[in-house]
This record gives C-alpha cells, sequence and structure tokens, in this order.
C-alpha cells in the first residue's frame, strides 16, 4: 500500500500549500491597491483554464496519472473560485456587517446574501462537471470537487450556527463584514451531524482503498481519504484549541492593518 501513502501524503501537502499559496496572493493584492484583488483574479484565470482542460482530460484515465490528473484539476477549479471569493471578485450582494439583534430568518438572509454569488457558482460548475463527467472511467475530479463543495456547505453553516472557535485573522479586507454574520457558541445541532457524515466517507473512501485493484484506484481512494479526512480535521478545529494557523501565518506578509481575532480562519476548507 506505498502508492495509498505517496497519495495521501501528496493530498496533505497540496492542502497545505495550496491554501498558504491563494492567502499569499490575496494578502500581496491588498496590499499593493484597491484594483490589484481583481487584477489577481483575472491574472489567475489559466489555472482555471487549465483545470478545465485537465478534468476533461482525465475523465478516461484510467490509471496512476489520470487519478492525480482529476484530483489536482479539481483542485485547480476549486482554488480558482476560493481566490474570486478572497479577493472579493465573486462574493454576493450583501457588503454591510450584520446589525446585533436582528431577527433569525433576516440574519439568515444577510448572512446568505455574503456569499450568493459565490455559492452559486460552486454549485454550477458542480452540475457542470457531473452532466460533463457522469459515467467517465475516471470519476476522481468529480469526486474530489463534490467533497469540497459538501464540505465547505457544512462548514458555512457551523459558522453560521455557531461552534466554539472562529477565526477571523486570515480573512481579507474586502471580506471583514463576514465575522459579524458569524456565531460563537458551544455547539450547534449541525455539527455531530456534520463530524459523523464526514467521518462516514472517510470510512467509505476506506473501504473502496481497501479494494482497489488498480495503481490509478489506489492512488484515487487514498486522495479522497485524505481530503476528506483533512474536511474532517478541520471541522474539529472548530472546537478544539490547536494553534492551526501557524501553519500558513508564517509565509504570508502583514496585513495592511491589524484585525482583531478570535480563532479559526472562514471556511478556507478544501482551500
Amino acid at each position: 500500500m506505498g502508492e495509498a501513502w505517496i497519495a495521501a501524503l501528496f493530498a496533505l501537502f497540496v492542502w497545505w500549500f495550496s491554501t498558504g499559496a491563494i492567502l499569499m496572493l490575496v494578502r500581496h493584492a491588498e496590499r499593493a491597491g484597491p484594483r490589484a484583488p481583481f487584477g489577481c483574479t483575472l491574472a489567475a484565470l489559466p489555472l482555471l483554464a487549465l483545470g478545465i482542460w485537465g478534468y476533461v482530460a482525465s475523465l478516461p484515465a484510467t490509471g496512476l496519472g489520470g487519478a492525480y490528473a482529476g484530483f489536482l484539476s479539481a483542485l485547480a477549479i476549486w482554488g480558482w473560485i476560493e481566490l474570486s471569493f478572497l479577493t472579493g471578485t465573486i462574493t454576493g450582494p450583501v457588503l454591510r456587517r450584520c446589525p446585533p439583534g436582528v431577527p433569525e430568518l433576516e440574519r439568515f438572509l444577510r448572512a446568505w446574501g455574503t456569499i450568493a454569488y459565490h455559492e452559486m457558482l460552486l454549485t454550477a460548475v458542480l452540475v457542470l462537471m457531473w452532466l460533463y463527467g457522469a459515467g467517465a472511467e475516471n470519476a476522481f475530479g468529480l469526486w474530489t470537487f463534490a467533497t469540497l463543495y459538501l464540505a465547505r456547505i457544512s462548514a458555512k453553516l457551523n459558522l453560521y450556527f455557531g461552534v466554539p472557535r472562529i477565526n477571523t485573522e486570515f480573512l481579507p479586507e474586502a471580506l471583514g463584514h463576514l465575522e459579524s454574520h458569524f456565531r460563537i457558541s458551544r455547539l450547534n445541532w449541525v455539527f455531530p451531524i456534520s463530524i459523523t457524515a464526514l467521518s462516514f466517507a472517510v470510512a467509505c473512501w476506506l473501504e473502496r482503498l481497501h479494494t482497489a485493484g488498480t495503481p490509478g484506484e489506489i492512488a484515487g481512494y487514498a486522495l479522497l481519504t485524505a481530503i476528506t479526512g483533512l474536511a474532517l480535521l478541520e471541522h474539529w478545529l472548530m472546537v478544539l484549541p490547536l494553534p492551526d494557523a501557524k501553519l500558513w501565518r508564517w509565509m504570508l506578509p502583514a496585513p495592511k492593518q491589524t484585525r482583531r481575532t478570535t480563532t479559526r480562519p472562514e471556511g478556507h476548507h478544501g482551500f
């Protein structure tokens, strides 16, 4: 099972490096001026194009290279969309802080409005990937994107309903209003559902990994196991007092101004 461990470690490295790279680009763009974040998003369009091309090209590939290509292509597409969000290019129509004490329905609508365009884009991309790639020989790219998508929805719901640890340290200035839509509380009813679902997904990928018969399947299911396990870990870090932000803080330039922080970075889940 050496190939499985290599794939899992590769997924761990890509998770760490790609998250740090996106945060670094956003921080540099923020320091460069008000137009730089949008320019950064445009300059990264080749990454999106490469991801789309790689996803399409990987669909009929069943070997070891196909598994890695599908995985990396899905991450490239996901990474560009996340970059467009963190730069404030594609977010939502609500750009204001949430006033305290608003009714719950209004609070939900305001929170949805802060991310609406971004979430609709992610959903549209997932649907297109499924329509084009359903039934293909290599579905690892599709499953990678779907895993990141579902983990992100879960993370957002937990941040909305309330968790003990929320960190706004890595939020760029363009998204500074988001922290007013989060809630700090002991726990919420969504959290145990999220943990159970992600744990079940990890178990399913491990079962597929155990019965995999080709190097491509071994690598693909190991990549999915690792990325889902990382999503599970990131959910637990909303509760556990671990200094995970140190993984990236050392590689980032100082922000333009200091923002009061509490605890976890807002949903960089899945990069």
